[in-house]
């Protein structure tokens, strides 16, 4: 039997992909066609949007800042929209920079990105939690997303098949998946900023991931601890993985 899709190719989400297929807890598999992760859905077509009804989509949970919102807003019929914003900043960062008359480098947008990284972790907690919730909510199918679908949501990806006891090798692999499907739809506005830079901020490397993993491990005591913090203890763990996971065929 053929798995399903990982990618479903819509064309106006170049990243909306199923997190479905991999293995977690004593090699259960996650559930198809229920945890969506994505880029912003502002640009879905109407034969997108058809797709994802058959799917019976009907959550999706946003975490674009407020003027990122604004700028991008969407509808999708049926699909009920949850803001959980969390403010970008390393475009911010690297602005301050700049006018402060460095030259950055590519090395310079990677510390960047994993001081982002590290700050999911010890100051977005309380958005996290919220994102659990939602998921706890109940198991209709839901999306969760950003602008790109890399970061915010890369990091929500982890937690999530974390919590479902999917191996960290595989959380990486989904993480860096990025890079193969995501493809920018517009510009950006920061065209004086150097092209190596510009091509570390709008990819993922695993050291963008290592470094909030390593926050979670050293500032946390390890990802259960960490789960616990967010609300997802051991009954909200045992009941994502009741809801989530199932015996692989055959």
């Amino acid at each position: 039997m053929n798995a399903p899709s990982r990618s479903l190719n819509l064309s106006g989400a170049t990243n909306f992909r199923d997190l479905g297929g991999y293995r977690g807890r004593d090699g259960r598999m996650v559930r198809w066609r229920r945890l969506f992760r994505s880029d912003h859905l502002a640009g879905l077509t109407p034969e997108d949007v058809k797709t994802l009804g058959e799917f019976g989509l009907s959550r999706a949970l946003d975490f674009r800042g407020v003027a990122e919102r604004e700028a991008t807003a969407y509808a999708v019929p049926g699909v009920r929209q949850h803001a959980l914003p969390i403010e970008p900043t390393v475009v911010q960062n690297m602005r301050a920079l700049l006018d402060a008359g460095q030259t950055l480098t590519a090395r310079d947008a990677v510390a960047l990105m994993q001081q982002t990284y590290r700050a999911f972790v010890n100051d977005n907690a309380h958005r996290y939690a919220e994102f659990f919730e939602h998921v706890l909510d109940d198991d209709a199918p839901l999306v969760f997303h950003c602008t790109a679908g890399k970061d915010r949501t890369g990091f929500a990806a982890a937690l999530l098949l974390s919590a479902l006891e999917v191996p960290r090798p595989v959380v990486m692999e989904d993480f860096l998946l990025t890079n193969a499907l995501y493809r920018r739809q517009h510009t950006t506005s920061q065209t004086d900023a150097p092209q190596e830079v510009l091509d570390v901020l709008w990819r993922v490397q695993a050291e963008f991931l290592e470094a909030a993993l390593h926050a979670v491990d050293t500032d946390h005591g390890g990802m259960e601890r960490y789960l616990e913090k967010l609300g997802v203890g051991r009954s909200a763990r045992e009941h994502l993985v009741q809801r989530y996971l199932v015996d692989p065929p055959g």
